[in-house]
Order: C-alpha cells, then structure tokens, then sequence
C-alpha cells in the first residue's frame, strides 16, 4: 500500500530520459496513509469474519501463554489442546543502544500510524525493511539517511546487488555502511545519532526522526515457553524439525515464530505443513529449496535458493550466468541500463540452484524460475517454453544462455 505509489513518483521523476517531462504538483502523505490504515482495517475485518463463520473453531483475543504443555492462558480464560499450533510471529529487535530508550524512535509497525512525513529520517539498519521504508520516505520528500552497521545493505543478497542496490539508493538519500550506531541524543527540535565507523572514526547525524531496523525478535519469551518442553534456539525462537513439530511432541510451530524464513508467503506455506502434519499420519517435509523472497525497494530485488557463495560452501561445481536488463528488447525500450540478473547452475545435471534480479518488476520476472525451482526442474524446461518477445521474461532466456563453468 505505501510502496505502489513510492514507486510512481520516483518512475514519473524518472521519465524525462524517455524524453517525458513531467512534474508532480502535490504528494499527499496523510492520503496515502489513510488509504494504506484503511485497508489494513479491512483485511483484519475479513479475517475476523471468516474465523467467526467456521462453526468449530472458537476466537479468544488477547494475550496468551502457556501454563503446560497442553494449556494456554487467555486473559482469565485457561483453554486446554491435545495440540497446540503456535504462529505468534515476531516483533522489532531493538539494540542496546544508548539514549535510544531515551527517544520517541520509529519501529516498522509504529510508523504506520505517522500522520505527517518527518522533513528528515534516519534509518539505524540496511536489512530489507530498512531500504523499503527508505524508498518510501524518500520518494514522499524527506530527507533519508541510511546507517548500516555491516560492510553492505542486505547483506544476505549477491554482493553484486548489494553494491547495485546501494549505488541506486545514493542518488536518492544517503547511505552509509560499515557504521555503528553507539549513541543516541535528544537535542532540541531534533534527533542526534552518533556512529563509530570501521576505522575507529565517530561520525554525527540529525534528523527530525528515528527508524530502528535492525531485525525481529521471537514473541517466544512472551508465551512462558518454559513451561513447555519446547526448546529454543540461541536467538530465541523457536526449534522444530523438517515437519515442523517442536521438541514438545505435542506442539507444532510456524512462520516468524521459528524465524526461518521471515516472510509471509512462507508463513502461509509452513502453516499449512504444520496443520497436515498435525492433524494426520502421513507427514509431509517442509521444503525450503525454492524460497523466493524480494526487496521491494527502487530498483527492485527478488530472489529464489541460493547465492554463488552458498552453492560454492555446499560443494556444487556450478555454472553461473549474467545478463543485464538492456541485453533485451524491453530492457533497451525502457532505457534501463544498469538493471541485471543471475543464475546459479548445479552443472552436472543443470538443475537452476539460485536466481537473483535486481530491476523493474524482479518479483514478477522471477516467478517462471521459481516455478522449475519448485518442481527441481533444470535449464531445458525454461528453454522449451517460447517467451513473448518484446517481454521482459526474455531475460531469464538470456541468462541462462550466457551460464559459463567458474
């Protein structure tokens, strides 16, 4: 909801390369806002009337923790499962900052709420929600300043998207990696943050506000786990096997709250693994080879299974292929010069291990991959499908005609 219109006016700023000249009058940020709140109130109301038309399944709101391993309390409601499901999601990690307790700082979800658009912003963190919130602020006219404490943004990308992505960004806000937020200071109409780069060097930075994000937390610790034999990892959330079920027979967990894959796509497909198994004798394996996930950030990044260097670490002898967007037809209409992508190939059997695109529409370009990826298809099934030329699809072909031996 916030990022369409994002991503229309940094495309309307853009189009005078195509020889479009155009101005934006006004950006209405309490508009944009309103609409985004509002259809969030409608999917929570969608939600809440689909679970009160199921006759068999009672909803009690509030918060919750376990008592034993087969209770759950509900404000002064003890419910009692032969098994549990536990989908409790994540929260924002909030580091030991100091001062930051101090301040009125932003997180992911509390912006959600803003009314007016911070004449400047600095963003503590260089993950995915960093560079989204970055784009989005940015494009609505404040001034963003991007403080990442490892040497590159979404650090878990390609190194060559991460430059990419960073090498974009600058032109629109600035960045800064390899700086460590120390400290925080309230001044008197605005927010000091003070940084230690890799060199030992302190740098200061103002801004009118505060996002903080660097990660989520488990919710585990607000469920008494411990009354459960349910173990948890060294960051807190919560241990299961490849079907999903917990040291504690009884319990299966899912999505954020396992803080595997932290994505909503992949939520929906481990709940639907953990109620199957659950609920029947025959197990199925939650299957993590072709999980796709993307940046919706200016440009764009999606991405499906493994990264050169993951292949490499496993042991794969690989092919790898690149191309860039204006290697096709469409990339060339529309001007787009430094968009890219790239394939990773198991090469004994030219099965596709990994694929990444950063450029216009990545996460729709990416799906046909994800796709074979799924069904642990190879090269050849792409190459037998004809692709509608001038597409921008045609650069999945160009790819992974270009895979050489590394």
């Amino acid at each position: 909801m916030l990022i369409f219109p994002a991503d229309r006016i940094v495309s309307i700023l853009e189009s005078k390369k195509l020889g479009v000249n155009a101005d934006i009058a006004e950006i209405d940020f309490q508009s944009i806002m309103n609409r985004m709140r509002k259809e969030r109130e409608k999917s929570q109301e969608y939600q809440k009337n689909g679970i009160n038309q199921v006759s068999n399944l009672d909803y009690y709101q509030g918060d919750c923790y376990f008592i034993d391993k087969n209770t759950i309390q509900v404000r002064d409601i003890r419910i009692k499962g032969k098994k549990i499901f536990i989908g409790t999601g994540a929260r924002p990690l909030i580091p030991p900052i100091n001062g930051l307790d101090k301040v009125n700082y932003l997180t992911n979800e509390s912006l959600l709420e803003l009314t007016t658009c911070p004449d400047s912003l600095i963003i503590i963190g260089g993950g995915y929600i960093a560079v989204e919130y970055a784009h989005f602020f940015a494009a609505m006219g404040s001034t963003v300043t991007i403080l990442e404490k490892l040497p590159q943004l979404v650090s878990y990308e390609e190194p060559e998207i991460s430059h990419q992505l960073k090498e974009e960004l600058q032109k629109r806000m600035k960045v800064f990696t390899g700086i460590k937020v120390i400290k925080v200071i309230r001044r008197k109409d605005s927010l000091e943050v003070i940084g230690k780069s890799d060199d030992g060097s302190e740098e200061r930075f103002t801004a009118e506000k505060i996002l903080v994000a660097t990660g989520r937390k488990s919710n585990a610790d607000l469920l008494h786990i411990e009354n459960t034999d349910v173990e948890l990892d060294e960051q807190g959330f919560i241990k299961v096997d490849d079907f999903l079920q917990t040291s504690q027979s009884n319990i299966w967990a899912f999505g954020d709250a396992i803080g595997k894959h932290m994505f909503k796509h992949v939520a929906n497909e481990e709940a639907s693994i953990a109620a199957h198994n659950g609920l029947h004798d025959e197990k199925i394996k939650m299957q993590y080879h072709a999980v796709p996930h993307a940046v919706f950030s200016y440009p764009q990044i999606a991405s499906v299974g493994l990264t050169q260097k993951q292949a490499e670490k496993k042991g794969y002898n690989l092919l790898v292929g690149t191309a860039q967007y204006d290697s096709v037809a469409k990339g060339q209409a529309m001007m787009e010069s430094t968009g890219f992508a790239k394939a990773i190939i198991k090469k004994e059997d030219y099965r596709i291990l990994g694929f990444h695109i950063i450029g216009p529409y990545a996460p729709m370009i990416i799906q046909e991959v994800i796709t074979i990826m799924s069904v642990k298809g190879e090269v050849g099934h792409i190459g037998m499908a004809m692709h509608i030329h001038p597409a921008l699809p045609e650069l999945i072909q160009r790819v992974l005609a270009n895979i050489e031996e590394v």
